[in-house]
């Protein structure tokens, strides 16, 4: 039986903080990987102009070359329309078999948005997640606002939280901030190469 981990995201761009994380959650939860899945067309992401999935996805590639137990897959960017987790989870049941154990790695605050997903209510049947802490989030929120189907999903990493986030980045390198020790120096690197975030695309 399959243990796969599973990071979905915009990932734009990757950041130390996904990597850490992924990698606490395959050490602690005995995880054979982590699958980095960029998502195609964010179902969610209204509030800025999300790079082409292209550079995502090389972003991605780049910055998880060098732990051979990270993977990325292209299943979300090559399938049409909206990004949506019950449908990915669903196809890497069929790709790893119906005995395939998932977890879905995400930050704790957005742990508290399951309910709202699309087809929410499959989901602790399909999958479990694994919620890692976010500064100034409480995780005793999840137990109080979560209903009970969604909570007993969910799985803690224990962990100190890391203050790194997309909407920083972008603004930064919008603003001609330094990103060093944000990004992988190959994200970094990417970033500059390609014009990336310079042209107000941020929160």
């Amino acid at each position: 039986m399959v243990r796969l981990g599973v990071m979905g995201g915009t990932f734009d761009p990757l950041h130390w903080a996904h990597l850490v994380v992924a990698e606490e959650a395959r050490i602690r939860f005995e995880l054979e990987k982590v699958l980095f899945i960029p998502a195609g067309q964010p179902s969610h992401k209204t509030n800025y102009r999300v790079s082409d999935p292209e550079h995502r996805y090389a972003m991605v590639l780049l910055g998880t070359a060098a732990n051979p137990a990270f993977e990325v897959s292209r299943i979300e960017i090559e399938r049409p329309g909206p990004s949506y987790s019950v449908d990915t989870i669903r196809r890497l049941k069929e790709l790893y078999g119906p005995d395939a154990e998932i977890r879905f790695i995400l930050g704790a605050d957005e742990a508290l948005d399951i309910p709202n997903w699309h087809e929410a209510e499959s989901l602790p049947g399909l999958v479990r997640f694994i919620a890692a802490p976010r500064p100034g989030f409480d995780l005793a929120e999840l137990k109080t606002r979560l209903p009970a189907r969604f909570y007993s999903a969910i799985e803690f990493l224990p962990m100190a939280p890391m203050g790194i986030s997309g909407t920083e980045i972008r603004a930064r390198v919008a603003s001609g901030r330094s990103i060093r020790y944000l990004v992988p120096a190959s994200v970094e690197a990417y970033i500059r190469k390609h014009g990336l975030y310079v042209e107000g695309n941020t929160l």
